[in-house]
């Protein structure tokens, strides 16, 4: 049997680098990659505890449930760990990080955002999202990792990601993808191998063939995304492999 829900680990001040920066559909994550930048301790619970109990250490003890950037700073540092299938609730609701305030507080999204999850399997623990009225039977009896914070409240205007991601940059890049991946190979096909006609003819069937397979390849692969660090107190992108 594993300790008791109400031992405490130390955690000290650091940082954590989360998220993803893959955008494909089929193997991209919870994007954008950013840095969080802890500046207080705090104490989070060793084993995770039920609801019921989390509500009485929470009025009792002044504890909260941690934010994923709590658990994650005490994940990478091996001082929390789940039993193989179980799965923990954080504060956190969000379907993207952007937006996020990268001080260690939670990520509200508004509480019809999908809830961040961990599910630990073989010693590993994986990011899940459970959207409204998923979290019944799927993740019946999912449990809470709880903290209590040295620095109970957050600071004014702390460093943050921008509300939403580039939409012009985005665009460029999928029209560049689709022009590269789509459109010249399609024309190059026509050329090589259909009648002399074809092209004169059949263009804007080529220009919608090239950008459909283009966009279609969004599900196997896109160009990784940059990743947000701390520097002189804002969220800088940049391009650089931790």
């Amino acid at each position: 049997m594993g300790p008791p829900p109400f031992i405490w680990a130390e955690v000290q001040p650091g940082s954590v680098t989360m998220g993803s920066d893959k955008r494909s559909i089929m193997f991209g994550g919870i994007g954008p990659r950013h840095e969080v930048s802890l500046g207080y301790s705090f104490r989070i619970s060793v084993q995770p505890v039920e609801p019921t109990e989390a509500d009485t250490l929470i009025e009792s003890m002044s504890a909260e449930v941690a934010s994923e950037s709590e658990w994650e700073l005490a994940y990478s540092r091996g001082l929390i760990s789940g039993e193989d299938n179980s799965v923990e609730i954080l504060a956190d609701y969000a379907e993207s990080y952007w937006g996020k305030q990268c001080d260690g507080r939670p990520l509200v999204k508004g509480k019809e955002a999908p809830r961040i999850l961990r599910v630990w399997r073989s010693g590993t623990a994986r990011t899940s999202l459970a959207f409204p009225g998923n979290m019944e039977g799927r993740f019946e009896g999912a449990k809470i990792r709880l903290v209590i914070r040295d620095s109970p409240t957050w600071p004014l205007n702390p460093p943050g990601l921008p509300i939403r991601r580039d939409s012009s940059r985005l665009l460029r890049e999928e029209a560049l993808i689709s022009i590269v991946v789509g459109i010249i190979p399609s024309f190059a096909w026509a050329y090589y191998n259909a009648s002399q006609t074809y092209i004169s003819e059949g263009w804007l069937n080529l220009i919608f063939g090239g950008v459909f397979f283009g966009v279609f390849t969004g599900i196997f692969w896109r160009p990784r995304q940059p990743t947000w660090y701390h520097e002189s107190g804002k969220m800088i992108p940049h391009n650089r492999r931790d």
